[in-house]
């Protein structure tokens, strides 16, 4: 695993844990919980132990001290808790919890300082009995980020099963003649592991298979984490039908059990894994070279990737780019590449509407067709499996690209 992967990692394994005991201690303490019933208590605390179960049982599993998976359900919880509803919902009302009752503290104390100088009985607390409604959603409250996680969990899961097939025309001026109406199947980010394994990878070549593209581009993060999965996601390229060509290149989550041991595992199944690369091709009686460069989190690194790798284009050929980042784009353009596919976005994962979320907080491009001024585009795949169980308004897909010689989509 990369070293920044790792201090992500490590930040996570001991952070999750102590944050969700001290908020379950605020929790507990709240008098929300203390006036609830203690059946509500009773349930509240064996849903928190749950997660923090599952979170001890997935890292065990991740270590080699157990050897039993925890199951999708139970993977798709600890990371919705850890990394949504923990951050997001619990650490923040524990701050606004302990910030209110400073503030009713100090009011409160110099409220009795007041009376006691002008010899005044303090105003009554307030009646200690609640009705049951005020009761029951003061506790519901308090235990929103658990309700959340188990809630969001059961429907996330289904989701994990589904894609769409999305369809881009992709116009580039100067396209030759003979390519014009070139189809690719553009497919990013599997993911194959707890949440992309069994049906839905058969469905995927088979779906890819049914739309007899030209050629196939797989752009990265085949596997989600453990090169265990990776027989089962080669299974799966080896059912995909190419008709010309099919060609991978290696994305973040492929590297962390090791880069070289990876790319063994692909090249030694039979398949082309571009690495600062070019396979040179014949499509529809024309040269293409396809161009793929390997991962690397810097901008200035895809930089001399890029610059390395387009020095082996054919002067005859149409060069295409497959690039895990999508800010290869940039480098690619100034390049003079015509056209540049990638994934790691997932499409924003958690978006509201196509363009407002995740994705253009953090990336330049996040899905669907770029182009620049100059007339070179960039496809950025949703991707087709998942690491992160929900999605919103960044569903699944394989995208089934056709070019077009033109200016204009």
């Amino acid at each position: 695993m990369f070293p920044a992967a790792m201090s992500v990692f490590m930040f996570i394994l001991l952070g999750i844990p102590v944050l969700s005991l001290i908020w379950f201690a605020w929790a507990m303490r709240s008098s929300a919980m203390q006036s609830a019933g203690r059946r509500a208590r009773v349930a509240f605390t064996i849903a928190t132990a749950g997660l923090l179960a599952g979170f001890l049982w997935l890292i065990l599993y991740r270590r080699d001290h157990v050897p039993w998976e925890p199951p999708p359900a139970v993977q798709a919880a600890v990371l919705l808790w850890g990394l949504m509803f923990l951050p997001l919902l619990a650490f923040p009302s524990l701050l606004g919890g302990a910030s209110w009752q400073i503030i009713t503290r100090t009011r409160r104390f110099l409220a009795s300082r007041r009376a006691a100088e002008n010899a005044q009985p303090l105003p009554a607390a307030g009646s200690a009995a609640r009705p049951d409604r005020r009761r029951f959603l003061s506790t519901t409250a308090v235990a929103l980020p658990v309700i959340a996680t188990y809630g969001t969990t059961a429907i996330s899961i289904p989701q994990t099963r589904h894609f769409r097939v999305r369809r881009l025309e992709v116009p580039l001026p100067g396209l030759p003649r003979d390519l014009d109406g070139l189809t690719i199947a553009h497919i990013s980010d599997v993911h194959v592991g707890k949440f992309t394994q069994g049906r839905i990878l058969t469905d995927l070549a088979e779906a890819t298979n049914q739309l007899k593209a030209d050629c196939i581009a797989l752009t990265g993060d085949l596997i989600d984490h453990s090169l265990a999965d990776l027989p089962e996601a080669l299974d799966m390229v080896r059912r995909i039908d190419p008709q010309d060509g099919l060609f991978l290149i290696e994305g973040n989550h492929d590297l962390f059990e090791g880069r070289e041991a990876f790319a063994r595992g692909v090249e030694d199944a039979g398949f082309p894994l571009l690495r600062n690369a070019a396979a040179p091709l014949t499509l529809r009686g024309h040269p293409v070279d396809v161009l793929g460069i390997r991962w690397a989190r810097s901008e200035k690194a895809m930089v001399q990737d890029i610059a390395a790798t387009a020095a082996l284009r054919r002067p005859d050929a149409f060069p295409l780019l497959l690039a895990h980042h999508p800010h290869a784009f940039d480098a690619a353009a100034r390049a003079g590449i015509p056209l540049t596919l990638g994934g790691h976005t997932h499409g924003g994962q958690l978006m509201l509407n196509p363009e407002l979320g995740v994705g253009p907080l953090m990336y330049r491009y996040w899905s669907g067709l770029y182009r620049k001024p100059t007339g070179q585009a960039a496809v950025i795949s949703n991707g087709a499996g998942n690491w992160f169980p929900l999605r919103t308004a960044a569903p699944a897909e394989i995208l089934h690209l056709t070019l077009r010689s033109g200016a204009t989509a």
